[in-house]
């Protein structure tokens, strides 16, 4: 079984990389992937995006957010998460036998001393009842691709911030992640394997996959990606994986309401979103004002629903005319941002 260990930290490249591998034919199935990403969130093929990211902390903290083609709930990952692929002949394993399928990987962490690791639920890795490692599979062209994840040293404080949903009310019909109790899975290693980089350990649980006593040993499976790779992987990072369109776009249609009472009047705004554009917007309430709100709707509309283009649009306005009162910058942080 071949494998590749990616150099690049960009879950966008990766993505597009696995995506690659899996519908080409230049490995032939079965074989891994090994992956180690700066901080960013990936949201399952059927979820509202917006529904499962703190987007005003995402922008504000560069984490990327981008949206894969399986299943599954939203993930955060950041350079103490290892990402691990299999691909395999779609015959040779039952859709959804997680079990099976990432046996490799649990016996491997067995013998590095997390003797505890076990498959449980529908998806999930866990030690002592804590969640490690979330799975998820799809199936296309007569292969089967499952990749997962193991929090050897992820930063959990920021996992808090960026998969916690604003206090908008924000209602759809899109695939709802579950949380559950996640842990580092450093801690129930060997104390010879506690103290590594992410790197480090991917390359000792290479070597324990593959049941070699060296990593020069293992990359004798070893996959290189070639110049025709990288330039077919490159068109589909852009086409999919860096377009705003399938990242947000495809997020089924939902509906937002924010609301505040001021001192001077309370502002109740109602967003429909659909495609990720605002479709319509109506702002209720008991305020006071010379100008009318309807060319506040009608300048939003059609908007990417995004802080940055609705903040762009209402600075165009005097404020202070529609909500008499209430400072520029308070109606612009209910309306635009995320809380």
């Amino acid at each position: 079984m071949q494998y590749l260990a990616m150099k690049s930290h960009d879950i966008r490249r990766n993505l597009a990389t696995e995506q690659y591998l899996m519908n080409s034919d230049r490995i032939k199935p079965p074989f891994m992937l090994f992956y180690i990403e700066q901080d960013c969130i990936i949201v399952g093929r059927n979820q509202n995006t917006l529904e499962e990211i703190n987007q005003q902390y995402c922008e504000e903290h560069g984490v990327t957010v981008t949206r894969r083609l399986s299943g599954g709930g939203a993930m955060y990952q950041d350079l103490g998460n290892l990402c691990f692929s299999f691909v395999v002949p779609a015959d040779e394993i039952r859709f959804g036998d997680f079990k099976d399928l990432v046996k490799p990987v649990v016996d491997a962490l067995h013998e590095m001393g997390c003797t505890g690791a076990e498959v449980t639920g529908r998806n999930d890795i866990v030690v002592d009842g804590k969640k490690f490692s979330g799975n998820a599979m799809y199936t296309r062209g007569g292969k089967t691709f499952s990749h997962g994840t193991l929090m050897y040293n992820v930063n959990t404080d920021l996992v808090a911030h960026a998969l916690r949903v604003p206090k908008d009310k924000i209602a759809s019909k899109g695939i709802k992640s579950v949380r559950s109790r996640v842990t580092n899975i450093m801690q129930y290693l060997k104390p010879e394997y506690q103290d590594l980089t992410t790197m480090e350990f991917r390359d000792e649980l290479i070597k324990h996959i593959y049941h070699t006593d060296t990593l020069k040993a293992a990359q004798k499976n070893e996959y290189h990606l070639t110049t025709e790779d990288n330039a077919a992987i490159d068109k589909i990072e852009k086409q999919l994986y860096k377009n705003w369109d399938w990242v947000y776009g495809k997020s089924p249609e939902f509906t937002v309401k924010k609301r505040h009472h001021f001192t001077s009047g309370t502002i109740d705004a109602r967003f429909l979103i659909e495609d990720g554009l605002v479709k319509n917007l109506k702002i209720y309430g008991d305020f006071f004002g010379t100008a009318n709100v309807q060319d506040l709707e009608a300048a939003i509309k059609g908007l990417r629903y995004e802080p940055a283009a609705i903040r762009a649009a209402l600075n165009q306005f005097d404020l202070n005319k529609y909500f008499m009162g209430i400072p520029q910058a308070d109606v612009i942080d209910l309306i635009a941002e995320q809380h």
